[in-house]
């Protein structure tokens, strides 16, 4: 019995044959040792017969690259031929063209020179341009022109997203692993598809007023502190990362109109031109007086004006005002006291000799008397 139970639990412990069907088979690619996210370059063996039909894209570029391009369009030529695709440059037009020929081997090459000839109109250099050619490269051509209304706020934003001497977008190229160029509308991005993604997210929430770059930056310096880290691969980086919280800034209040009452009766019409000569009697006037008016009111504008530019001419020679020192002011204020002051002793002194006259006056000589003999003797009485 104890035998028939322990050969009853261990068919339960084996796992039972899944029945396959049709297509459950075991396939070569379903291999452990097998990158399956690696990008293998492109062997020519594998498409030997090439293509069945011609590809050609086409794009305008502005007329202050014509001549950059015409100097480097033999390298740029050279780096097309190589991969099988023909190309030329129509300066009449002003358009760049590539198609595939009967020597292209790699069916997607026609897409990466049709970035090539983007990133060219774009003002990025034929250098880097080329590189798009590689198939670890990939590129974002961004606009940012229609994000924005206001041509005066869009050029600040812009500004932001490059920094001062350049720096914000240094950083930005640094953390993503790409190389970003702002030119005019549009922002070209390089790299690989992870770094094109950052980007892309950096330069929308800058344009669009959500997030400053350098809050971005620091968001990615962090990221990538904490990726060098393994027990943090599997959490959430949520409560490592900083909030920013955006500000409220004081903006203009709209002035609201304040509605009229209304009313059902429509406005008084305004008088006409002819009203207003009835009024004003000129109506009644003849051409003659009429001309007469209105050459006195011309003479009187005329003269007005002829005043006002006379005035204007003689300000040139109206002489500008002497800087006053500080030890001529202090002059003129030790005059002004001096002369006050003597001019107040001279007052005390007159009204001190008016009060001693008042003083010495002899009482006597308002009383009436006997008047004193004459002292000198009459000629009769000799």
């Amino acid at each position: 019995m104890a035998d028939e139970e322990d050969l009853t639990v261990n068919e339960e412990l084996i796992p039972k044959p899944r029945h396959k069907g049709k297509h459950d088979k075991p396939k070569p690619w379903d291999d452990e040792s097998i990158d399956h996210w690696k990008i293998e370059k492109f062997d020519p063996s594998w498409n030997q017969s090439g293509l069945l039909e011609v590809s050609s894209f086409s794009t305008l570029f502005p007329q202050y690259r014509e001549k950059y391009l015409q100097e480097c369009w033999p390298n740029v030529k050279g780096a097309l031929k190589e991969h099988g695709i023909a190309c030329e440059l129509n300066l009449v037009e002003g358009s760049m063209t590539v198609s595939t020929t009967m020597k292209t081997r790699d069916p997607y090459i026609i897409v990466k020179a049709r970035d090539l000839i983007k990133l060219l109109s774009r003002s990025v250099p034929a250098p880097q341009a080329v590189k798009i050619l590689n198939d670890e490269m990939q590129c974002d051509i961004i606009k940012i022109g229609n994000m924005v209304r206001n041509k005066e706020r869009f050029v600040k934003r812009r500004q932001y997203l490059v920094g001062p001497n350049s720096s914000t977008l240094k950083a930005l190229e640094i953390l993503t692993g790409c190389y970003i160029l702002v030119q005019g509308n549009t922002v070209a991005a390089m790299g690989s598809f992870k770094g094109l993604k950052q980007a892309r997210r950096v330069i929308e929430d800058c344009i669009l007023n959500k997030m400053h770059p350098l809050h971005h930056i620091k968001i990615l310096m962090l990221k990538r502190e904490l990726a060098k880290n393994p027990a943090l691969a599997s959490e959430n980086w949520d409560r490592f990362l900083p909030q920013f919280k955006k500000k409220n800034v004081k903006q203009k209040k709209v002035q609201s109109k304040e509605k009229k009452p209304y009313t059902p009766f429509p406005p008084p019409q305004p008088p006409s031109k002819i009203d207003q000569q009835l009024e004003s009697g000129e109506y009644f006037l003849s051409d003659k007086k009429k001309m007469a008016k209105q050459w006195e009111e011309k003479q009187v504008k005329q003269a007005e004006k002829v005043a006002e530019n006379k005035k204007k001419r003689e300000e040139a020679f109206v002489p500008p005002e002497e800087p006053k020192t500080h030890n001529q002011d202090v002059s003129n204020v030790d005059k002004d006291d001096v002369t006050a002051m003597a001019s107040s002793l001279k007052r005390k002194a007159k009204e001190f000799r008016k009060q001693k006259s008042i003083d010495k006056i002899d009482a006597e000589e308002f009383i009436a008397g006997p008047s004193k003999p004459s002292k000198k003797k009459s000629k009769s009485s000799r």
